[in-house]
């Protein structure tokens, strides 16, 4: 958890950012893009996929920067933003590819690019690869990022209690595969 002084330094640097200062918009590029990153990657296959989504979602953040009024209720914004963007953007492939694999049809195999790439991941984040879209987002923005049951349910537009539900079962399942991967 980010201490007091980190918290509203954060919260300055918003303020900075709605006025346009490009120093401040370096520095909170700085501060939450390894995070922002992880998250998203959580969220998509291929890590080309995740930096091109965390692009995307600079340019919205930046160009709706002035739009939150409550500096605090930045991380839950940015971190919706993110997501949103993110969903977006994979439909976008999957549309696209979708209309590829239409007008040329191929027997060649799937591209290996295509598949997940797990080699060098901890068996955490592989276990995380395995589970579904919801229960990979809750888990990675409770446990990853400390965000609250509240801010979860803003971002990803659920209830509070469906926040909790979602969250055990999603514990229960990454504890399956986690103990599934150690029989093996």
């Amino acid at each position: 958890m980010p201490s007091d002084k980190e918290t509203v330094y954060q919260q300055l640097l918003v303020v900075r950012c709605q006025r346009g200062d490009r120093d401040a918009m370096d520095a909170l590029i700085e501060h939450w893009q390894p995070r922002l990153f992880y998250y998203v990657r959580r969220l998509v296959h291929q890590e080309a996929d995740a930096w091109d989504a965390l692009q995307k979602t600079w340019i919205r953040v930046f160009r709706s920067l002035r739009s939150v009024k409550d500096p605090k209720a930045f991380p839950c914004w940015l971190y919706t933003i993110a997501r949103n963007t993110t969903i977006d953007h994979t439909r976008t492939r999957v549309a696209l590819r979708w209309q590829s694999d239409s007008l040329i049809e191929s027997n060649d195999p799937i591209d290996a690019r295509d598949e997940p790439a797990f080699d060098d991941a901890e068996a955490v984040h592989n276990a995380l690869g395995k589970l579904s879209p919801a229960h990979r987002d809750v888990l990675t923005l409770f446990f990853l990022e400390d965000l609250t049951v509240e801010e979860i349910g803003k971002v990803v537009d659920a209830p509070e209690g469906t926040i909790k539900s979602r969250l055990h079962y999603a514990r229960r399942a990454l504890r399956s595969v986690l103990e599934e991967e150690t029989k093996r």
